[in-house]
């Protein structure tokens, strides 16, 4: 899949303007600021009434969100309605739903609980499942083991792995952590103020970093912690 142009505009100033491609699970990566959100609401149709975009792409399905593509938010309190029990959270019969659930490794007893008598990363695998519920062929992830503790983040990571290589789905991930997007991705587009800084294969770019943006965030994330180790 190939995004050929991306462009977010608001009157006369461009706000984002970059070009990338997802071969299998792409971090995109930058500061509070960057373009980074921006681009992904372009991609959802999410974006407010007063910006303008221009989308040019090759891919062979048609960005529709709930069906070809899929997202799963920030933070997973929120994500979903608290007064309402898991179970009716789904939009699918309940075969279906208790096939999500058992894939990304839920008790299906958790079903008849409200979202606020479940941890962070139970309600982030009911998201996730949610998600997946309509077989898409792109999942957008923004920043989904922020609002998580480090050893359910690493949980979470290795969860999306393994349901990616038994669903074949594409991944999209907005993040600002360079450590859980080595984690999680094999291809990186590092953004700043709406322009690709660098880009290439996450292990390339991680170790051997062209701009001193990339440097920066490197750093940040890797501050006393070995690369993928």
């Amino acid at each position: 899949m190939k995004i050929k142009k991306l462009k977010v505009t608001h009157e006369d100033k461009v706000l984002v303007d970059i070009s990338f491609t997802i071969e299998h699970s792409l971090a995109l990566v930058g500061q509070s600021g960057s373009g980074k959100s921006l681009t992904l609401k372009a991609l959802l149709a999410m974006l407010p009434s007063q910006l303008r975009c221009e989308l040019e792409l090759n891919a062979d399905f048609v960005l529709e969100r709930g069906k070809s593509i899929a997202f799963v938010p920030q933070n997973p309190f929120t994500a979903l309605s608290p007064l309402t029990k898991i179970k009716d959270q789904f939009f699918v019969d309940e075969a279906k739903m208790e096939s999500l659930c058992r894939s990304v490794g839920l008790d299906m007893e958790l079903l008849k609980r409200f979202p606020p008598e479940l941890s962070g990363g139970q309600l982030q695998r009911v998201v996730i499942a949610i998600a997946l519920s309509g077989d898409p062929k792109l999942l957008m992830l923004d920043e989904p083991t922020t609002a998580l503790d480090p050893t359910t983040r690493v949980v979470i990571i290795e969860l999306l792995k393994r349901l990616q290589k038994e669903q074949d789905f594409k991944i999209l991930f907005v993040t600002h952590d360079m450590h859980s997007a080595s984690a999680l991705c094999d291809e990186i587009c590092v953004i700043k103020a709406g322009k690709v800084q660098e880009d290439g294969k996450m292990d390339e770019v991680v170790k051997h970093p062209q701009s001193p943006y990339t440097k920066t965030l490197i750093e940040a994330s890797f501050a006393n912690r070995k690369f993928r180790e």
